[in-house]
């Protein structure tokens, strides 16, 4: 795909994994961008020059005919969502998204868009099949039949359905990648919407500097999952999008670990060790989720292989910039 001459809509493009798209498509050559985002453009992830920015509350039709006008290529990573500590409390609000895609879609149809990216998600697979922390890891035939994390899985999951649908009556060629877990730079580590690879940097960050040297862990750290860093995210998403494969794809680390596990890489980058307090009351999510790779291995060659230290050391390192970054304005 040569990006030079592509008009390429990004939504989402405020949040974490589609401020590093924008960024990924200008450093490849992308020529025309456009970047769209319900928040106010200064609360935006990252921000990047050269790029036809819009504030769009994409549930709109209005708002995503104004956002798809005269694209090639739309990237669809908008969604209401965070951690599990959102999405179990929050249902309601992760299936409204529904009319995010569907009003894209529609859109994208009605301006003869070349090609269409739908970022799903592992919420999207039975949970009949993640009751154990030892789970097998998830192939895509797992999704059915379905039962799916209530409310934000289901929206995925219809998602998906929806864009199968659209190729199939309208010819709309469309890609989707279930990501598994994303973690990284430049996003949310504290506020609610966190996943569990920040809110641990956090916490570590917290108890060392303040030296109460103690964690509180969700749930009792034993449940498992598999973590992919923001640079895999980004070329799984590139080769998914350039592929002929239109049925879903696993877009996730094979490297399963349990959530201590998790705290001991953390600990291990801080230099610390902590008490640990395990809340068995708080949101933990399934037992255990692990990505099945055989199918983008046997597709596309290749599969996420950032070792999960790699990624967390830059991560923590960006974290704990973030965190102390005021303190020193304060100090100076």
């Amino acid at each position: 795909m040569n990006l030079a001459n592509q008009r390429i809509l990004v939504c989402g493009a405020g949040g974490f994994i589609g401020g590093h798209l924008v960024a990924d498509l200008l450093r490849r050559g992308a020529r025309s961008v456009r970047a769209v985002d319900i928040k106010p453009h200064q609360e935006w992830h990252q921000q990047s020059g050269d790029v036809d920015n819009l504030v769009l509350d994409l549930r709109d039709p209005a708002a995503c005919k104004r956002a798809v006008q005269g694209m090639h290529v739309v990237y669809n990573l908008a969604c209401d969502m965070g951690g599990m500590g959102f999405i179990e409390n929050h249902k309601a609000l992760c299936m409204i998204s529904v009319l995010i895609n569907t009003n894209l879609l529609i859109a994208a149809r009605d301006a003869h868009v070349a090609r269409y990216f739908f970022a799903s998600s592992a919420c999207v697979y039975n949970a009949e099949k993640q009751k154990s922390a030892q789970v097998m890891p998830l192939n895509e035939d797992d999704a059915y039949p379905a039962m799916p994390e209530d409310g934000y899985g289901w929206e995925k999951l219809f998602s998906e359905r929806m864009c199968r649908h659209f190729f199939e009556d309208f010819g709309l060629e469309c890609r989707i990648a279930r990501y598994h877990n994303v973690y990284g730079p430049q996003g949310t580590y504290d506020g609610g919407r966190e996943k569990a690879p920040a809110a641990i940097c956090r916490k570590v960050i917290e108890a060392k500097n303040s030296g109460k040297r103690q964690i509180e862990i969700w749930g009792d750290g034993n449940q498992t999952r598999s973590f992919m860093y923001i640079d895999d995210c980004l070329k799984g998403t590139r080769l998914i999008m350039e592929s002929d494969v239109r049925e879903p794809l696993n877009l996730g680390s094979g490297e399963l670990v349990t959530i201590n596990q998790l705290v001991d890489i953390v600990e291990e980058i801080a230099g610390v060790k902590l008490a640990r307090a395990y809340n068995l009351a708080a949101p933990k999510g399934v037992n255990g989720r692990n990505s099945d790779n055989t199918r983008i291995k046997q597709y596309l060659g290749w599969e996420p292989s950032i070792p999960l230290k790699t990624g967390m050391a830059k991560t923590y390192q960006w974290i704990e910039r973030q965190m102390l970054a005021p303190v020193a304005t304060l100090a100076g």
